[in-house]
Parts: structure tokens; sequence; C-alpha cells
């Protein structure tokens, strides 16, 4: 339906609109609007000019700045041909009175090196032109030599290859730490080899003779007993009876083994059999002599490589870590941190990536001091043992403190400073258990540091013993003096110093006793 508000009010629009039917109106509208015109097109005239201005100015400026960089440029390129020219006259000038040599070396810094000792009077370069020269003719060597069969040059490079790998060899720095390493090696190899083939040989006997194993219970010896023993229903007491008694020094044993030997519930076993077996308790024999024997051998090499190690911590413990470590001088590098926790590296990773605790302690809990230490005190004792331990090894691989030579002609090595850092531990123990005042570590240094000159012979002990008489002498003069103060009524500005601090630390430690108490 129609709305005949809307339709009313468009009317009156419509009514209000001018009528353009009038002559005057239209006139009117056309010179306002020409007017108009007139003035945007007098505007758009000005606004072109201006630019057209602006336009000639630019060009005017991009000309000036043009001129004087190609100034500049031709100076410079001026500059640099005369530069040129004083080198090539400079070189003309060398090669005149005898010229400089060029030699083209592969390595810069050894080129360098060689300019360093030969000065100027060769020229050496390391360039890529020099890497190109020797590729071409490392490629046609055999065609500029011609006395070069085919051949000769594999077996010249597998040569050298060969001398300095020897060399290397021979002249290792590490000889003596790698026999170290070898030696705990095989120690630990042999201490599982020797305890399964002991378990092995007592397993196979005990089908024989069942009882020994409650009689004799070391392996080594039980072992030795099959040798002596071997077939029970056969042994003859007056023969083994002194050989028993030499091997196992007690009477009462020797007789339950021949008791034992009579009465046994074993199985009979064939001479092939018993053959078998003897031959295998003598291999294990043979095995635990040669333990013995490597053992002796590295607790000798361990005083001649890092004798105050050994005497810090032992000899299994001090090439456990030496072992570790790679060599004797990656341990002296080593922080007394990372020797703390070697050989835990598993348990540290494990703890950071988990974000649990951190070990304490690694191949140091083999040290007799961490299982005596309170389960309290054993981080802080095995922080403290890896501080001695990194300065022994320090000490032994870069100390000037070398091995004295005896009237027999054998190396006797100084372990002094080993020793003392072993006390220091043990007083740090004592500290920890019953609070006793340790000794300071640099009156325990100098006191090494003279044993070690007087063993080496730089030190006579008579000097020596003057040298601590007179310190006593002064040590004794200063408490007379100190003395003669407290004595005198007069208080010196010294003395009032003295006494503050005293009374302040007297009332620091009663305050401090009070807040204990308190929290009690």
């Amino acid at each position: 339906p129609l709305n005949h508000d809307i339709l009313y009010n468009m009317q009156d629009i419509f009514n209000l609109l001018p009528s353009f039917t009038l002559e005057n109106m239209i006139k009117s509208f056309a010179v306002k609007t020409n007017d108009m015109m007139l003035v945007l097109f007098v505007a758009s005239m000005i606004r072109s000019i201006i630019a057209l201005h602006n336009l000639i100015d630019n060009k005017i400026l991009i000309k000036d700045s043009d001129k004087k960089v190609a100034g500049l440029d031709k100076e410079n390129s001026v500059k640099e041909k005369e530069k040129e020219k004083e080198k090539e006259k400079e070189k003309e000038k060398e090669k005149k009175k005898g010229g400089t040599v060029v030699l083209g070396i592969s390595e810069p810094k050894l080129g360098s090196a060689i300019q360093e000792a030969l000065g100027s009077s060769i020229q050496v370069e390391s360039n890529e032109r020099v890497h190109e020269i020797l590729r071409g003719a490392r490629t046609n060597l055999s065609k500029l030599i011609s006395q070069l069969k085919q051949g000769d040059l594999e077996k010249a490079q597998r040569g050298l290859a060969h001398s300095y790998s020897r060399s290397k060899v021979k002249f290792n720095v590490h000889r003596a730490d790698n026999m170290i390493i070898q030696a705990i090696a095989l120690l630990d190899q042999l201490d599982k080899d020797v305890n399964t083939f002991a378990m092995r040989v007592r397993e196979w006997y005990s089908w024989h003779f069942p009882e020994l194993v409650r009689i004799v219970p070391d392996n080594i010896t039980y072992a030795k007993v099959i040798g002596i023993v071997k077939n029970k229903g056969m042994v003859e007491e007056d023969k083994v009876r002194p050989q028993l008694l030499e091997l196992l020094k007690d009477e009462h044993v020797v007789e339950d083994v021949l008791h034992a030997a009579k009465s046994s519930m074993g199985t009979d076993v064939s001479p092939v059999d018993m053959i078998n077996i003897e031959m295998f308790a003598q291999k294990v024999v043979q095995l635990a002599a040669f333990r013995i024997q490597l053992q002796n051998y590295l607790e000798h090499k361990m005083g001649i490589v890092a004798p105050n190690l050994r005497a810090l911590i032992g000899d299994h413990v001090a090439a456990r870590l030496i072992s570790h470590a790679g060599s004797l001088t990656n341990l002296a590098k080593y922080p007394a941190s990372t020797v703390q926790i070697l050989g835990a590296e598993k348990a540290l990773f494990r703890a950071l990536k988990t974000k649990g605790k951190t070990p304490k302690y690694g191949l140091l809990f083999n040290t007799t001091f961490i299982g005596r230490a309170k389960l309290k005190n054993k981080g802080r004792i095995s922080r403290y043992l890896a501080n001695k331990c990194s300065i022994a090894s320090r000490i032994d691989c870069f100390g000037d403190y070398t091995a004295n030579m005896d009237d027999t002609g054998s190396s006797q090595p100084i372990d002094v400073f080993g020793r003392k850092l072993r006390e220091q531990v043990e007083q740090r123990l004592a500290f920890y258990e019953t609070g006793s005042t340790p000794q300071k570590n640099l009156d325990i240094m100098k006191e090494a540091v003279q044993e070690a000159k007087i063993a080496l012979g730089d030190l006579m002990p008579d000097e020596d013993l003057e040298k601590s008489a007179k310190k006593k002498k002064k040590k004794e003069r200063e408490a007379e003096e100190e003395d003669d103060e407290d004595k005198m009524d007069v208080d010196t500005p010294r003395k009032k110093e003295k006494k503050e601090k005293k009374e302040k630390k007297e009332k620091l430690d009663s305050s401090i006793k009070k807040k204990k108490k308190e929290k009690v």
C-alpha cells in the first residue's frame, strides 16, 4: 500500500526547487559555473609552471653532483695508476739488484713463519694461485720428472706415513702413562677371570670331593690343594701331609682334609678327567700369581710416574683416574670439580636430564676417606679430596721434584707432597668428626718443600734445623714483646683497637648463642 506521508513530503521537496524555465535563472547559473571553471583553469596552470621550474632546478643540481663525482673518480684513478707505477719501478729495481724469489707455500701459517725467519730476501705467498700450481705439479709429477717411474710416488707417500707414525709412537710423551692404563685394564680383567675360573674349578672338583669347599674357603688355596690331593681315593698321607701343612699352616685343617678324603661321598673320576681338572687348577694358580706380579709392576710404575698421587689415594684409584682421563697430563689439566665426579658421567647426565641430584663422587668413592666419613660429610670430604688429587697430579706432571738416585743406582721417587696432602685429608676428617682445627695449608706445603729439597740434596738437614730454630727464636721474641706490652699500664692505640675488636667478637658470639638457644 502507498504511504501518503512520504508522498506529501516528496511533493514539498519538489515545490521548493527553483523553476529552470525562467530566463533569468538560466543566465545566473551559467555565469556562476563559468567563473568556477576559470578559477580551476588558472590554478592548474600556475601549479604546472611551478612544477616545471622545480624540475629544471633538480636537473641542474644532479649535473653538478655528477661532475664532482666524476672529478673524484678521475683523481683516485690517477693516484692508483701512480702507485702501480711506483710498485712496478720498485720491482724492476729489485730485479736489477738480484731480484726477490717468490716461494709458494700451501700452509699459510708455515709461510708466515718462513717469512719471519728469512726476512725480505724471499717473498712467501700462500694463496689460490699457489694451490693451483701445486695441484698441477702433483698431478703431472711423473711427466715433469723423467726419472720418476709409475708407483714411486705412492711408495714415497706410504714411507712418509710410516715414518711419521713411527716417530709419533716412538717419541710419545704419554708412553709411561699408556703402560699404567694397560696394566690397570689388564688387572681388572684378571680379577674377573680369576674369580670366574676359580668358581668353575670348585664346581668341577666338587663332583669328586664336595667336602673340600667347606674346609678350604679361599679360591687360590683351594686350587693349590687340588694339585696336592688329586684323586681322593689314592691319597698317601705320608707324602701329602707335609705338603698340606706347608700350604695351609694349620694341623687341624690338614686333619680335616685327610679325614674328609677318606669318608667323602663324591663320585669317582677317571684319570683323564682328573688330569684336566688338575691342569685347570694349575692355570688358575698361575693366573693368580701373574696377577700379584702385575700388581707389583703397577705399584712400581705408579711410584715413578705419579708418586704423590699414589701416596695420596693409593695405586689402584690413582691408576684408574689416569686411565679414565687418558693420561696424567689430561688429569692435571682437569679442574677439581671434574676430578670429583670422574667416573660418574652417566649419573651426572641422568641427573641433569631429569633435574635430580647430581653425584657427589665418582672413582674417588673407592678411597678409604669417603668410606670413613659420615653420610652428611661424604660430599664435603670428596670435594676436599678432589682438590688435593688435582694438586698432587699437577705436582707429578709439571713439578721439578724428580726422582733421586741412591748409592745403589735405583730411583727413589719423592712422594713428600702426597704424604703431606694425605695428612691434610686425615686432619679434615678429624675436623668433621671432633672439631679439632686442622693445620694451615701454607705451613704444610712449606714443610713438604723443605723435605723435598732435603731428599734431593739441595738442602742439608742441619740447615733446615738452623732455620727452624731461628723461626722459633723469632716467635719467642714476638711473644715476649706482646707480654711486655700487656704488662704496661699505658694503653697504646694498637692495644685499644685489639681490645675493641675482642669486645665486638664476644658480643657477636653471645648474641649468636642466644639466638640458637631461642630457636631450640
